[in-house]
């Protein structure tokens, strides 16, 4: 047993620093990788009726019913149309999985503690800044790091976990 765990805290400290990073508008973001399961490309997305603009609705992953958010209308950015560069990053928050909607993947890179700042207390309007927690510095380049639990809003979550359990029910009623 104190295998698994050794193995456990081995892994978490091989991610401790990995962020995913990706494009939305001319931000660059980064997500810690502690949260990321994987990277799809766009698939057919159901909607949900009557739900937030930015909650994009669900979608099948190999038979798991997955709500997806479109990152840049979560930020009050311009919609994009989606092409063959935007990709599904899966997370796990809040112990639900969910699909964030970007344009385009860059990479994965380390940023060390001492390299990430607080972000500064802008003046109120812009969106995005409650969703970060830090400014990773990554050579020249800034990356803004986001929380992945204020990117969705307690209601929102619930309503899209009835959504996605209400679907899968359907689903598997189906089969």
């Amino acid at each position: 047993m104190s295998d698994i765990i050794e193995e456990m805290l081995e892994e978490e400290d091989t991610q401790k620093g990995m962020y995913m990073t990706f494009k939305s508008g001319r931000e660059h973001f980064g997500i810690s990788i502690k949260f990321v399961n994987e990277i799809i490309g766009i698939q057919n997305i159901t909607a949900i009726p009557e739900s937030e603009e930015y909650i994009k609705g669900l979608i099948n992953l190999r038979g798991k019913i997955i709500p997806v958010i479109d990152v840049r209308l979560r930020f009050k950015q311009e919609p994009l149309e989606y092409n063959d560069r935007t990709c599904i990053i899966i997370i796990d928050v809040q112990s639900t999985v969910i699909g964030l909607i970007v344009e385009k993947i860059e990479e994965v890179v380390t940023i060390q503690d001492e390299d990430i700042e607080p972000p500064p207390k802008l003046v109120h309007g812009n969106a995005m800044n409650k969703y970060v927690w830090g400014l990773g510095k990554v050579g020249e380049a800034v990356k803004l790091l986001l929380d992945p639990d204020k990117l969705i809003k307690d209601e929102d979550l619930e309503f899209m976990e009835e959504a996605a359990e209400e679907a899968q029910a359907e689903e598997n009623a189906e089969a």
